[in-house]
C-alpha cells in the first residue's frame, strides 16, 4: 500500500539539536537574558577573532583602546580564557537548586554578598592600579617589603577573602531561575582581578620569576582564588569526582613529605607551588592551551551544525539507514550517538541529546529499560574515539605528544571501527535472542527524501578533507563551520545574522562546562609535574613489567579508569595522560600506541562501574536503575575493553605497518570481536549456544584478536569446533530464546 505524501514527510527527530538546560541552569528573560547572550555570544566571537587573527583594528588599520590586538600573547589568551569562561559560568550556572517561587529565596544572605563586594571590588581596583604603576616604569619585584605588603593586604587577602566567601556563601543562598545571584556576581568580579593582576605581571616578565623567592607573592594568593574559583566552577557544571580528585592532588603537595615509598615527594612551600600553578606548567599548561584553540573552535563548529538543524538530519537518517533493522531503534543510537557523540565531545551531554529520542523508541521495540540506557550510552561514549575530532582528545593527545593531530587522526580509524562494531553485533545478538524486529515502513522517514539532502554533510566532509589535505586543524575548522552557514542557506534553516549570532552565543554557553573541566585538569597536571609523581609512577610500572608486561599493561588500564570514574572524557584523559602514558613510554611502547591505550580506557570509564556518567545520564531518561543500567553498559561495551590490547600486541590497528599488514590485522580483529560478542552474548549461527560452545568462542576471539599466524590458526579452529557444537548439539544452557 503506498504512503501519501503526508507520511512521506514523516520525521521523527524533531528537537535534537535544541539548547536542554541543565538543572542548575538559569533561565534567565527580558534585559538579563540579553545581557547574558551577549556576552556567551562575544566570548564565542571573541575567540573566533583571536584564532583566525581577526580584528577591527587589524581589519580597518585603526587602533581602537581597549579592543584587543590580535594575535594575543598566549599566556594572555588562556588567562582570558579561563576567566571569560569563569564568568559564564557563575551568571548561568547555581550552585544548588532553584526554588518553585521567590519565597523560597533567601534575601539576607543576598545582602551579606554585598558586603563581601567590597573587598572583591577593592581587589580589582588595586590590580588596575598595579597595572598602571607597571605602565609608568614602577619596578616590580617581589623581594621588595613595600610592594610585598601591598599585594598581601590590598590585593590578596581581599582577593581570596571575597572568594572563599563568596564560595560558601552561594552555597547556602537561593535565587529563582530567572535571576542573578549577589555571591556569584562577587566571583564574577574575583575572576576579573585574578585576569587583570596575572596579565600585568606576567607582562612585566615576573614569569621567569615563579617558584622562585623574587616570584611577587600576589601571583601565588591570585592563584589559590583562581584554583578555588577553578574548582567551584568545574562542581557545578561537572560534579563532585574531578573536584574531589582535585582536591587529592592538591593535599597531596603539602602532605607527600610524609608519606612512604614510592608516594613519597620533597617538601614543596605554599608560596612557591601556587606561583607556579597558574602558569603553563599547570593550569595555564596543555589542556588550556588545547581548551583555548582547538576545543572551543569545535564547539562553535558544532553550536553552528545544532543552529542549522544538521543534528536532526543526522538522527533522522539513521533511521531511515537502520530502522528496520531488529532492533532498530537500538543500531539508530549507534549511528546517530557515534555521529553526535564525535562533535560535541562529551559522552553524557551526548546520551542527554540524543537518547531522550532513542532510548523512548528501543523500550518501545522490546528493550529493557536498563539495556536501553546502556545501548545510548555505549554508543555515545564511543564518539569520543571518532575521527576526525574524536571529541576533543585527540587534540590534546596532539599538544601532550607532539605528534601531529592527522596522524592521530588516521591511526584512531580501526579502533573505532572495532569499537562500534563490537557494539552494533552486541546489540544485534541481543535482539535476536528476544526474537525482536525493526520498525515498519512507515514508522520510518523516507531514505530517498533524506538523500535529497546529503548535502548536510558537506561541513563535516569539508572538515575532513582539510584536515588531511594539510591545512592547520583551526583553519579547517574554519572552514568547515563556514560551510555549515553556507549549507544552510540551501535548507529551510537558512543562517542569517540572528541565527549567526545565536550560533555564537550557543557556543560560548556550550564552552563552559570544557573549558571549566581542562582548567581544573590542570590543576592536577600542575601536581604530578611539580611533584615529580608521575615518574616515580613509571618506576612502579617498569617494576610490574619485570615480572609480566601484561599485570603491568593491566594495572595502567585500572589506573586510566579509576582516574576517568566520575569524569568528563578530556578531563579523564589528560589526568590519566600525565600519570600512566610516560610509564608505558618507559616500558618501550611507542607514544602513539601508550597514549592511545591511555586515552581509550578513560573513555571507557564513563560506562564503567561503579561510577559511570554516561549510563548514569541514560538511566535518567530510560527510568533504570543507574548501577544495573552501568553494568549493563559494561557488557555491551566489554568487547572494547580488549581493543587496546589487540593494538599494543598488534600495532598496525594503529595504521603503522604494510599496507597488507593492516588489512590482514583490521579483518582479523573484526572477526574477533564477532566471536568475542557471540561469547557474551550467548548467541552464534543463528541460535543461542551454551557454555562450551561461549567459551569457544571467548577463546578463539582472543587468538584471533593476538594477530600472530600460529594465534589465527588456533582461533579458526576453535571457530571450527564453535560451530560444529552450535549446529549439532543445539543451545547447551537452555535457552528459550529463539531466532529473529
Amino acid at each position: 500500500m503506498a504512503r501519501s505524501d503526508m507520511e512521506d514527510d514523516i520525521i521523527i527527530a524533531e528537537g535534537v539539536d535544541e539548547d536542554i538546560a541543565e538543572g542548575n541552569r538559569r533561565i534567565f528573560t527580558d534585559w538579563r537574558y540579553m545581557v547574558v547572550a551577549w556576552a556567551a555570544g562575544l566570548y564565542a566571537a571573541f575567540h573566533m577573532a583571536a584564532l583566525t587573527g581577526l580584528s577591527i583594528s587589524s581589519a580597518t588599520g585603526i587602533d581602537i583602546p581597549f579592543l584587543p590586538q590580535f594575535p594575543m600573547e598566549t599566556w594572555n589568551f588562556r588567562i582570558v580564557h579561563v576567566a571569560g569562561a569563569l564568568i559564564l559560568g557563575f551568571l548561568f550556572y547555581a550552585p544548588n537548586a532553584f526554588p518553585e517561587d521567590p519565597r523560597g529565596e533567601t534575601p539576607m544572605l543576598g545582602y551579606l554578598g554585598l558586603a563581601l563586594g567590597i573587598p572583591a571590588i577593592l581587589s580589582l581596583v588595586v590590580a588596575i592600579w598595579f597595572a598602571l604603576q607597571i605602565n609608568s616604569g614602577v619596578m616590580w619585584n617581589g623581594m621588595d617589603a613595600t610592594i610585598r605588603f601591598r599585594e598581601v593586604w590590598l590585593f590578596g587577602i581581599p582577593l581570596c577573602v571575597a572568594s572563599f566567601g563568596a564560595i560558601a556563601l552561594s552555597w547556602f543562598h537561593r535565587r529563582v531561575r530567572s535571576g542573578f545571584a549577589i555571591p556569584d556576581l562577587v566571583m564574577c568580579i574575583c575572576s576579573v582581578a585574578v585576569a587583570v593582576y596575572l596579565i600585568t605581571i606576567y607582562a612585566t616578565l615576573m614569569r621567569n620569576s615563579t617558584g622562585t623567592p623574587f616570584a611577587p607573592i600576589g601571583i601565588s594568593l591570585a592563584a589559590v582564588a583562581g584554583s578555588a574559583l577553578i574548582l567551584e566552577m568545574t562542581r557545578r557544571v561537572a560534579g563532585l569526582a574531578l573536584v574531589v580528585i582535585s582536591a587529592v592532588f592538591l593535599a597531596y603537595v603539602f602532605t607527600g613529605q610524609y608519606l612512604p615509598g614510592f608516594l613519597n615527594s620533597p617538601p614543596i612551600g605554599w608560596e612557591r607551588f601556587f606561583s607556579q600553578l597558574y602558569t603553563d606548567a599547570g593550569i595555564l599548561g596543555p589542556t588550556t592551551a588545547v581548551s583555548s584553540t582547538y576545543i572551543i573552535l569545535f564547539i562553535i563548529f558544532a553550536a553552528f551544525l545544532q543552529a542549522s538543524k544538521v543534528g536532526d538530519y543526522f538522527v533522522n537518517f539513521a533511521f531511515a539507514l537502520a530502522g528496520r533493522a531488529r532492533g532498530g531503534p537500538a543500531k539508530v543510537a549507534i549511528f546517530a550517538s557515534g555521529l553526535m557523540g564525535m562533535i560535541n565531545g562529551t559522552s553524557a551531554g551526548n546520551v542527554v541529546a540524543t537518547g531522550s529520542l532513542t532510548i523512548p523508541l528501543m523500550k518501545k521495540v522490546g528493550y529493557k529499560p536498563k539495556t536501553a540506557g546502556a545501548i545510548e550510552a555505549a554508543a555515545s561514549t564511543g564518539g569520543q574515539i571518532v575521527p576526525p575530532i574524536m571529541g576533543a582528545g585527540a587534540f590534546i593527545m596532539a599538544e601532550i605528544t607532539g605528534i601531529p593531530y592527522t596522524e592521530i587522526a588516521f591511526a584512531a580509524v580501526i579502533p573505532a571501527i572495532l569499537y562500534f562494531v563490537s557494539v552494533y553485533f552486541m546489540v544485534d545478538f541481543e535482539a535476536a535472542k528476544l526474537g525482536m524486529k525493526g520498525m515498519t515502513k512507515d514508522e520510518i522517514p523516507v531514505l530517498s527524501k533524506l538523500i535529497r539532502k546529503i548535502f548536510l554533510f558537506i561541513p563535516i566532509v569539508i572538515l575532513i578533507i582539510a584536515l588531511f589535505v594539510g591545512y592547520s586543524v583551526i583553519r579547517a575548522g574554519v572552514y568547515a563551520t563556514v560551510a555549515a552557514v553556507v549549507v544552510s542557506w540551501l535548507t529551510e534553516h537558512r543562517m542569517g545574522p540572528r541565527r549567526i549570532a545565536k550560533a555564537f552565543e550557543m557556543g560560548g554557553i556550550m564552552s563552559i562546562q570544557i573549558i571549566a573541566v581542562c582548567a581544573c585538569a590542570g590543576i592536577i597536571v600542575g601536581v604530578i609535574s611539580l611533584t615529580g609523581v608521575g615518574a616515580r609512577f613509571s618506576s612502579v610500572l617498569l617494576g610490574l613489567a619485570s615480572a609480566s608486561q601484561l599485570l603491568a599493561l593491566f594495572f595502567a588500564m585500572c589506573i586510566s579508569i579509576l582516574l576517568g570514574m566520575g569524569m568528563p572524557t578530556t578531563a579523564a584523559y589528560a589526568v590519566a595522560a600525565s600519570v600512566v602514558a610516560p610509564g608505558l613510554i618507559q616500558l618501550g611502547i611507542g607514544p602513539l600506541t601508550a597514549h592511545f591505550f591511555v586515552f581509550y580506557f578513560a573513555v571507557l570509564s564513563a560506562i564503567t562501574p561503579p561510577v559511570a556518567l554516561a549510563s548514569y545520564a541514560a538511566a535518567g531518561i530510560s527510568g533504570s536503575n543507574p548501577m544495573e543500567t552501568s553494568m549493563a553498559s559494561f557488557k555491551i561495551g566489554i568487547a572494547a575493553f580488549v581493543v587496546p590490547f589487540m593494538f599494543f600486541y598488534n600495532q598496525a590497528l594503529l595504521m603503522d605497518g604494510t599496507t597488507l599488514e593492516i588489512i590482514r590485522a583490521a579483518v582479523t580483529a573484526i572477526i574477533g570481536v564477532f566471536l568475542l560478542s557471540g561469547g557474551v552474548q550467548g548467541w552464534f549461527v543463528g541460535r543461542a549456544v551454551g557454555w562450551i560452545t561461549r567459551a569457544a568462542l571467548v577463546f578463539a576471539a582472543l587468538a584471533l584478536i593476538e594477530g600472530g599466524l600460529l594465534s589465527d590458526l588456533a582461533g579458526l579452529a576453535l571457530v571450527a569446533f564453535a560451530y560444529a557444537s552450535a549446529r549439532f548439539t543445539g543451545p547447551g544452557d537452555g535457552s528459550k530464546a529463539q531466532a529473529a
